[in-house]
């Protein structure tokens, strides 16, 4: 597939990426600044684009066969740019006439018993909180979208590790090992997210991964 990718500086994102292309895919990042794209490959095209301007984003998805959302604020930015970037996919996306669209989304918003989510818990770190709000509030932004949306949470904990293709999958509801840790490596979110993409089973739904 030709994809289209938002987010390839981010520690997903280029995990995303590299998975993408480890499976024959075309990737077309697109970057604010094309310098940060943080490694080359002969199927991977940077250009300059602004993921929060739907017309920014409707002249560089054209033409792609899905979009990829792997964004979150950088370092001093509001948490609401990735409610501003669930605005402006969905508006670029019915532009460019593209209809798939897969985003790396947060686990705040996970159920962790019926009708209580993680982020509401008392101990959740007040320093994710508002992170996970804005995750949130996009996710219900992309609820209303016509479009072919996935939207995937990872485990409570997301960190660098090992590539192993084993994950389980849920939806709305936090998945925990039998210790009750919520965990997955970005290496095998990475694949859950490409698998996903190649074989949809969430169109218009949230999904999550975790081990």
């Amino acid at each position: 597939m030709k994809l289209a990718l938002f987010g390839i500086s981010g520690r997903i994102g280029s995990r995303i990426a590299r998975e993408a292309l480890s499976r024959g895919h075309e990737i077309t990042a697109i970057i604010r600044d094309p310098a940060r794209v943080p490694f080359s490959h002969e199927r991977l095209t940077a250009v300059t684009g602004d993921v929060c301007d739907p017309v920014s984003v409707a002249a560089t998805v054209t033409g792609h066969d899905a979009v990829i959302s792997a964004v979150g604020p950088s370092a001093g930015a509001s948490p609401q740019v990735v409610v501003q970037a669930a605005h402006s996919l969905i508006n670029g996306l019915k532009r460019a006439g593209v209809r798939r669209l897969i985003v790396g989304g947060g686990a705040g918003s996970l159920e962790v018993a019926p009708g209580v989510q993680l982020v509401d818990t008392p101990d959740f770190p007040q320093e994710w909180r508002a992170i996970a709000l804005a995750h949130r509030d996009a996710l219900a932004v992309f609820r209303t979208a016509d479009l072919d949306w996935t939207y995937v949470s990872p485990a409570a904990f997301i960190q660098p590790g090992e590539r192993t293709g084993k994950y389980r999958i849920g939806t709305d509801r936090l998945l925990t090992d039998k210790k009750g840790e919520s965990r997955i490596s970005m290496e095998d979110f990475a694949v859950a997210f490409l698998d996903e993409l190649e074989q949809p089973r969430f169109l218009g739904r949230r999904m999550t991964v975790a081990y």
